[in-house]
C-alpha cells in the first residue's frame, strides 16, 4: 500500500489498483480478486480482454450503486451481464461522475505486433487509459499501450501519480515506459502489467532504478 496526500493505493494482480480516500473506492481494471476486497463505488476498465475486464472480479466488488466507466467495445462485451450504471466514454472525452473527473486518453500499440502489420492493440479499438481527478489527485492510468504521441503533451495535466505498464510483449518496455515517464513527468509513476500474464518484477525494479536515474520518484507496490 502506498499513501499520497491522503489517498491509499493498493496494487493487485497485473494491472488492478484500489484508489480509497477514506469514503470512496476507485478500482482500475479489477482482475484476480479474492474476494474479500472492499466493495467498489467506481469501476474504470481500460479494454475489453480478459485481464482487464473480468466479469468475475467485477462482481466480487459490485454492489448497487456501483458505477462502471469504459468504452463501447467493453461494454458489448460485457453483453448486458452488469445492471450496474455504465458511463461509456472514447479517447479525447472527458466526464464529471459525482465529485471524480475524468478525462479518457487513447491506448494503442505502435511496435507490439501480434503478426506483421496488426498490432495487438489497435488504436481504432479506441481503448482507454484514465486521467482521474479525485480529491485534488490526478492519477493516469495508462491502461495497454506503447509511448504513444498523445503521452507528449500531458506534461502540462500535471498528473501526481502514473500507473504505466513495463513488461514488453503486449505493452511498452520498461526503457520505453522510462522515456514515456519522462515525457508525463508525473510525481510519482508506478509500474504495471508485470507477473501475471506477462513480465516480472525485475522489469518493474529496472524501470524505478532508471526513473531515479532520470530524476524521476519511482514506486513498485
Amino acid at each position: 500500500m502506498y499513501n499520497y496526500r491522503g489517498l491509499e493505493i493498493t496494487k493487485f494482480s497485473h494491472d488492478c489498483f484500489l484508489i480509497r480516500d477514506g469514503k470512496t473506492n476507485i478500482y482500475f481494471d479489477p482482475f484476480k480478486l479474492h474476494g474479500n476486497e472492499p466493495k467498489a463505488d467506481y469501476i474504470f476498465i481500460t479494454h475489453e480482454h480478459f485481464d482487464h475486464c473480468s466479469n468475475d472480479d467485477i462482481h466480487k466488488i459490485l454492489k448497487n450503486s456501483t458505477v462502471l466507466i469504459m468504452n463501447e467495445m467493453t461494454k458489448a462485451e460485457l453483453n448486458g451481464t452488469i445492471k450496474n450504471k455504465i458511463v461509456s466514454i472514447s479517447p479525447g472525452e472527458s466526464a464529471d461522475i459525482d465529485a471524480i473527473h475524468v478525462k479518457a486518453v487513447p491506448a494503442y500499440n505502435i511496435n507490439k505486433f501480434r503478426e506483421p502489420g496488426r498490432v495487438y492493440h489497435p488504436k481504432e479499438d479506441k481503448k482507454l487509459g484514465f486521467i482521474v481527478t479525485v480529491k485534488g489527485v490526478k492519477i493516469y492510468h495508462t491502461g495497454d499501450t506503447d509511448h504513444i504521441p498523445e503521452m507528449d503533451n500531458l506534461s502540462g495535466e500535471k498528473i501526481d501519480i502514473l500507473f504505466i505498464p513495463v513488461s514488453g510483449t503486449y505493452v511498452m518496455t520498461h526503457e520505453e515506459a522510462i522515456e514515456a515517464a519522462l515525457k508525463i513527468n508525473a510525481s510519482v509513476s508506478i509500474p504495471m502489467h508485470y507477473g501475471a500474464i506477462v513480465g516480472e518484477k525485475k522489469q518493474a525494479e529496472d524501470f524505478k532504478e532508471g526513473c531515479k536515474k532520470k530524476g524521476l520518484k519511482s514506486e513498485i507496490l
